[in-house]
């Protein structure tokens, strides 16, 4: 019986924290907003034990920090994080690209395409299709260390495009992009794909840099985790 508790609290903390992060990533709590704990468990109807693990998690993760008497703060997007996310994905996207090629089943490469030329009304299932391009080629790699790392960077990546087009910025329209390199990988033009990836990329980081570059200045923060390994020598 225990232990079918412990199961049943542990899905509810796991789904408690899929939907808060999918709100976060969505900018449905948008970026350097304050948040509740009280008032997150009443829009959950949830008590708050599992929002408050989840927000723990979520707080290791990055997405939010707790302020004492304050509340919970959305990790705001810095001019930094947005030069990391796009520096990591014009070297690491194409090279996953490479390796997923010959892995794509072509009846998916086929049905994005369609998706593509449909009209969206919806301004967040754009971004959802956007995303689930890249990711479907990236989860083809079959590398899963790639795989992982760059989920948590589209995460990222989302949150940037939402909040920037909340903010009316002409964010480059990257449709056409998307359907080019769609076919070039159901035509097993792999190396055409590869560089198409790359000029699409960096288009989209033009687009984000020219809404966060006049708002934030860049300020280098160096990683210190390898202090903590040169001490355990």
């Amino acid at each position: 019986m225990k232990e079918k508790e412990t199961q049943n609290s542990k899905g509810l903390k796991e789904h408690t924290y899929q939907i808060l992060k999918e709100r976060m990533v969505d900018c449905i709590y948008p970026p350097g907003s304050l948040l509740n704990e009280a008032q997150l468990a009443t829009d959950l109807k949830l008590s708050r034990t599992p929002i408050r693990e989840a927000i723990s998690k979520l707080e290791m993760e990055g997405f939010v920090k707790i302020l004492p008497k304050k509340g919970i703060y959305v990790t705001d997007i810095t001019f930094n994080e947005v030069i990391q996310v796009f520096q990591t994905r014009f070297e690491i996207e194409p090279i996953a690209l490479r390796l997923a090629g010959p892995r794509l089943p072509k009846e998916e490469l086929a049905a994005l395409c369609q998706k593509f030329h449909e009209p969206i009304m919806d301004i967040h299932n754009s971004f959802r299709l956007d995303t689930a391009m890249h990711l479907f080629i990236i989860e083809h790699c079959g590398n899963r260390y790639i795989i992982d790392m760059m989920r948590r960077v589209f995460e990222e990546n989302t949150r940037i495009i939402i909040s920037s087009k909340q903010n009316q910025l002409q964010v480059h329209d990257a449709k056409k992009e998307h359907i080019d390199i769609l076919n070039m990988l159901m035509n097993d033009k792999y190396q055409e794909a590869e560089v198409a990836m790359r000029i699409h990329i960096e288009s989209c980081r033009k687009a984000a840099l020219d809404y966060f570059y006049n708002s934030q200045i860049y300020v280098a923060a160096p990683y210190s985790s390898y202090k903590k390994e040169l001490k355990k020598l």
